[in-house]
């Protein structure tokens, strides 16, 4: 059943919140002095119906039922509604119950918005959907041709990558030591990178020229595309006499392998979602480009990503995924997307299993360690965050008050000062956790 209320403000408090639910007059006065006066007329979404044994018991021993819950949270978001923020940026904001599965609240949840760094959610999911969870990012090194007796390799030492954002120095040195391990003292050849994996394009689209960003290579060590030269340098100081020069080229057939480099697609997450790496999202980005055909391109991993969007149900036609980290000025997505995202990733357990660890946990760690410490949100709520000049965003998962489990996306848009965004949002999971 359908049920539409309008109050004025003066009795809103009274008629609409059961006596069991109300927030506290210091509650109240605190969120009215954050978010502005109430206006004088406020309409409550539609109230979900309660469905089975909702109750569940606080810390207070009080009873409130789903809808209870839910009429407290609308009373409470509508208030937020109101705040000077909101005047002069744009605000896209949907709350989803995934036990009653229903929306508990909405706000522009269908406008496109920047998402920022919670790009990396669609960048994720879509990998893990396609990949599985038990991809590995690997770096190979082989060789073609004969070794003599005498160490001498004629023909050629090829580097293959897959973009493995992990891959080090020490990794390096262990190649090295690989070549000389396999009994090779002199290469009459060349050492050849094999980057066809990707295309050559070596940053995002649209990203600023100006900023650090990370070189989008196939072959990868602390971030720098020299891979096929450090490991040259590596080879000489082992006395390893090599006549030919550093080349780019495929590896053909007929190879011998030396070494190869292996890393865990959960290892790539946990750095790319609770510290929101950059390069560790475009290396996931261009799995799934590659995924498609070879070379990988962003085009190819938008595709990926806009079917994945079709099958959810949504118009994939109405976003654009132009990089895998959200830095790119064209990236558009809504709140209503990032949402269904994160529902589809919570009733899919090999996809679930993988994200949820990964992701921040306010005022635990990652980009979420310093917030909404103290409150009720604290150890609750696992979102991803995101921030670009002017959007702050921030989507995940909490477990309500009444044992409900939310899905939840904000984007502020617009915003002066990401602080701005990011305490409307630590407020927003705090009236949620209550």
């Amino acid at each position: 059943m359908k049920n539409k209320w309008i109050y004025t403000a003066a009795a809103l408090m009274l008629a609409v919140m059961p006596a069991n639910a109300q927030l506290t007059e210091e509650e109240l006065d605190r969120y009215t002095n954050d978010y502005g006066p109430y206006e004088s007329q406020v309409e409550v979404i539609d109230q979900p119906v309660v469905t089975g044994n909702d109750n569940f018991n606080t810390d207070n021993d009080m009873v409130m039922s789903s809808s209870d819950w839910a009429r407290r949270v609308s009373n409470g978001l509508d208030r937020m509604m109101q705040s000077e923020l909101l005047k002069t940026t744009q605000l896209g904001l949907l709350v989803y119950d995934m036990t009653d599965q229903k929306v508990v609240y909405r706000h522009n949840d269908h406008h496109r918005m920047r998402p920022a760094s919670t790009m990396k959610l669609v960048t994720s999911i879509t990998g893990l959907d396609m990949l599985g969870g038990n991809y590995q990012f690997r770096t190979y090194l082989y060789y073609k041709g004969q070794v003599d007796d005498e160490g001498v390799l004629r023909g050629n030492i090829y580097c293959a990558g897959t973009m493995d954002p992990t891959f080090s120095a020490d990794d390096l040195t262990d190649f090295a030591n690989a070549v000389r391990s396999a009994g090779i003292r002199r290469i009459e050849g060349n050492i050849v990178a094999d980057k066809s994996m990707k295309d050559d394009i070596l940053t995002g689209s649209g990203w600023s020229w100006d900023d650090d960003n990370p070189k989008l290579s196939a072959l990868l060590v602390d971030r720098k595309d020299n891979f096929a030269e450090r490991l040259f340098q590596l080879l000489r100081q082992r006395d390893i006499v090599i006549t030919g020069s550093v080349t780019e080229g495929r590896t053909p057939q007929g190879v011998t392998q030396i070494a190869v480099h292996r890393t865990s697609f959960d290892t790539v997450l946990q750095k790319m979602m609770k510290d929101s790496n950059n390069l560790y999202a475009e290396s996931v980005f261009y799995q799934i480009a590659a995924g498609e055909g070879k070379p990988g391109t962003a085009k190819k991993a938008a595709n990926a990503m806009k079917r994945l969007v079709g099958r959810l149900g949504l118009p994939s036609e109405r976003y654009s995924f132009a990089d895998g980290c959200g830095l790119s000025p064209y990236d558009y997505v809504t709140p209503e997307l990032l949402v269904r995202l994160l529902r589809y990733a919570a009733e899919k357990p090999e996809i679930y299993s993988h994200l949820y660890p990964v992701l921040p946990i306010a005022g635990v760690d990652g980009t979420l360690k310093s917030r909404m410490k103290g409150t009720r949100a604290e150890g609750n709520v696992h979102a991803k965050t995101g921030t670009v000049t002017g959007v702050s965003s921030l989507a995940g998962y909490l477990t309500a008050s009444n044992g409900h489990k939310i899905v939840f996306a904000i984007i502020n848009q617009g915003v002066a000062k990401s602080s701005d965004g990011r305490e409307f949002q630590n407020k927003i999971c705090e009236l949620l956790c209550r």
